[in-house]
């Protein structure tokens, strides 16, 4: 017989917690949930929560003890294990599998004061067990309906181990490949970005109707993607016109998707540590946003604020935490150990800590974990959905779609299925592991689908393997340094053998999966050790050369570029990585991915993006002049710029309209371009509208991506794309410290990437 807890008294009302009649209680609290809103429901509980306890909601702990087994008795797993036993930790994160999360549970509920349920959080970035494509990878479909299903899957695989919150979808924009979390990131673009993490936010977290929905967290609040030379955790100094117009757009959007939790980041903005920014978490977000949700700190955030200088101690940063609008301590332990007791000292008014508990406890009831605090914790969801086909299916879908053609000369691509002999070059087309990527969740190591197993299934050619060289040392492992090979090259003439003999040779070259990721900035984005030495000698022998990237970040890869006739984008696609890689260069599936980030030709142009402002000396003055903005040993312009890709169809821009020369701030335009197919190869193309504000009150960039649209064509057809330009569209923060549509005169251009040439003209009169 199942045990009845007395969760439901706790959970609907408070009213009903300690009536010795339970039963009566029971029908009580009942009846008060049909007639009190969430709201009402928050505040009975908290008029009967200590200071302690209030707190305690605030505190979030790492797993610390194997649960299932006995309880700790010394050290600081056992005063963590106290604390849970009184009601005193509001989440715990990394704790995965039902029985595991249903035991922590069941302590919260069922041995607490007040039986409070807990929040379980882990990163599912990019798929729990499941691994989808990294999410720079992602954001190259342009998919947004593939995206969301991905976030989707996650969540159906991660909750169905008893999780119920992610820390994800991470919203940074960045500029520069060296920072290596530009993997988990939709790219350079505030538009794109936007698009992208509501998509993500929905498809995590849906409306919460079902126990396969989980929370989402907007991440970093604020600028983490900007850090100086792209060195992860470093200072960040943005101007306010860049903070509005470039970082907040994507956590605005993801607020007015519905995103139920913030987390904020480890840099510094404007000289204050973002755990420790009250204008960017009370002032902007609380305030001028009115976010009802609440805000983690990033791990261990609130205690570096000593290592900023801008805490003297834990007590201190503890207090400017809390006072800021840092609602839950993540492994900082700042907040458990000194909170009450600034409170009591007055340092902490009590209606900071009520604000951020109340913040805790809603986030709680829309999840449904009062009503039900084993929501989550089905053992047969569990065991059913773990790596079933579906996700499989899913993953294997996102990872083609994520694929970007970089070059195809004389149509290389796709591969004759048969007759051909095939040399596969490179560590990397074996490689198990390292598609997963730096964020790869619960999955096993060696779980993917390596790009030579994926070339087995296709049984008409023959295949020789040459591995060629190492790309590292040992077995990559997560929060360490990867060893990578800078020497050993005694690999190199057995490769340059199977190239000589082959018909095509397959290079797979790139970083390994745990060489992008937090912590992994790199000073130098070429390939990594021995491998381009390894590119130009098999080159010398077969130039036939097929180049598979397997890369989290832009590469700068000039020598490939002007030498290798085939260049696939294949990123850290995840499970089904191979399966993907093979299906994409047999012609399976015709490529359609667009870049979400520019590629640089050196790593001496970063940061490098489209939408740069063009300077008082955009272009060369005079024959030989030097005044001017640019390199004086490197061209300007980027090896591959954003929304660039190719397909094995050819797509043709004509005949652009602008609907009206004019509108005003209650009317709108229509612009339309006609797209045609002009290859036998039916195909998919990004079709992107750019537009340039000529004159701002504050300068403005040289394009801005204003809409795309994913059109399907097949051979030889023609379709018109239109879209629609209004005043919301055009808006930015001027310099009048708010956002406004300016009048003025515009360009629009529309094409397959930012440097599309089709263009037209339009005038905004407000």
């Amino acid at each position: 017989m199942k045990k009845r807890f007395l969760y439901t008294s706790v959970a609907v009302t408070a009213l009903a917690l300690f009536c010795p009649n339970i039963s009566t209680a029971q029908k009580k609290s009942k009846a008060t949930v049909k007639r009190n809103p969430v709201e009402q429901r928050v505040d009975s509980i908290l008029k009967l929560m200590t200071l302690e306890e209030k707190v305690g909601q605030m505190n979030q702990y790492n797993g610390f003890w194997e649960v299932t087994g006995p309880a700790p008795k010394d050290g600081q797993a056992a005063q963590k294990y106290e604390h849970l036993k009184k009601g005193w930790v509001g989440s715990m994160l990394n704790v995965v599998g039902v029985k595991d999360v249903r035991a922590l549970q069941k302590i919260a509920v069922e041995e607490t004061r007040l039986g409070i349920p807990l929040i379980f959080g882990y990163d599912v970035i990019h798929g729990y067990q499941t691994i989808s494509p990294v999410p720079l990878a992602e954001a190259a479909s342009w998919d947004l309906e593939a995206i969301k299903k991905s976030a989707e899957m996650a969540a159906e695989e991660a909750s169905s181990v008893g999780l119920n919150w992610t820390f994800a979808p991470m919203l940074d924009i960045s500029r520069d490949a060296r920072w290596g979390r530009v993997m988990e990131g939709a790219g350079e673009d505030p538009f794109l970005g936007s698009k992208i993490g509501v998509a993500r936010v929905q498809g995590f977290q849906g409306d919460f109707s079902t126990s396969k929905n989980i929370l989402a967290c907007a991440k970093h609040f604020l600028g983490y993607g900007f850090a100086e030379a792209g060195r992860d955790y470093n200072t960040v100094d943005v101007s306010t016109n860049t903070l509005h117009n470039v970082l907040i757009p994507p956590f605005k959007a993801a607020l007015d998707a519905g995103v139920r939790t913030f987390m904020n980041s480890f840099n510094e903005v404007d000289g204050i540590p973002a755990t420790g920014n009250k204008y960017l978490q009370r002032d902007l977000l609380k305030g001028e946003w009115n976010f009802t949700g609440f805000m983690v700190s990033d791990w261990g955030s609130m205690g570096e604020m000593i290592a900023h200088g801008y805490a003297k101690d834990n007590k201190h940063a503890a207090e400017i935490a809390a006072n800021a609008g840092s609602d839950m301590d993540m492994e900082s332990y700042v907040y458990i150990e000194h909170l009450a007791n600034l409170v009591k000292e007055g340092k902490v008014k009590q209606q900071v800590i009520d604000d951020a508990a109340r913040r805790i406890l809603r986030v709680k009831f829309e999840l449904g974990l009062f009503d039900n605090p084993y929501k989550f914790c089905d053992e047969k969801r569990e065991k059913a959905t773990l790596g079933n086909a579906a996700m499989h299916t899913a993953a294997l879908d996102m990872a083609k779609k994520s694929i970007v053609l970089l070059k195809n000369q004389n149509d290389l691509l796709p591969l004759k299925k048969s007759g051909q002999k095939i040399a596969v070059i490179g560590a990397l087309a074996n490689d198990k592991s390292s598609p997963l990527g730096g964020w790869r969740g619960a999955s096993k190591d060696g779980s993917a689908v390596s790009v030579m197993e994926g070339l087995q299934k296709y049984k008409g050619n023959q295949l020789t393997y040459e591995k060629g060289a190492d790309v590292y040392y040992g077995t990559p492992v997560f929060g360490l340094e990867v060893k990578i090979n800078t020497t050993d090259k005694s690999g190199f003439d057995k490769a340059i053998q199977a190239a000589k003999n082959a018909d095509v040779v397959v290079m797979v070259l790139g970083e390994v999966g745990f060489q992008s990721g937090e912590g992994r900035s790199r000073a130098n984005i070429d390939l990594p050790g021995v491998q381009q030495e390894l590119l130009e000698a098999v080159y010398q022998t077969n130039p036939n050369i097929v180049l598979v990237l397997n890369n989290g970040r832009p590469l700068a890869l000039p020598w490939a570029d002007a030498n290798i006739p085939a260049i696939v984008e294949a990123w850290q696609l995840g499970t089904e990585s191979g399966n993907a890689i093979a299906q994409v260069l047999y012609g399976d599936y015709n490529p359609s991915g667009k870049l979400p980030m520019t590629f640089p030709r050196s790593v001496g142009q970063l940061p490098i993006y489209y939408n740069q402002k063009t300077t008082g000396r955009p272009v060369e003055n005079g024959e030989d002049s030097v005044f001017w903005s640019h390199y004086t040993d490197e061209e300007n312009t980027p090896l591959y710029p954003f929304g660039y890709g190719l397909s094995y169809s050819k797509f043709e821009y004509s005949d652009l309209k602008v609907s009206s020369p004019s509108f005003s701030s209650n009317g709108k335009i229509t612009v339309s371009v006609n797209v045609k197919n002009t290859s036998k190869v039916d195909g998919k193309e990004v079709v992107q509208m750019y537009l340039k504000d000529l004159i701002g009150s504050v300068t403005r960039p040289m394009k801005e991506l204003k809409g795309f649209e994913m059109v399907s064509l097949k051979a030889n057809e023609t379709k018109t794309v239109t879209f629609t330009i209004d005043s919301k569209l055009i808006e930015f923060y001027t310099a009048n410290n708010k956002w406004e549509a300016e009048p003025g005169d515009f360009k629009v251009f529309i094409g397959g990437s930012s440097d599309a040439k089709l263009e037209g003209n339009f005038e905004y009169k407000g």
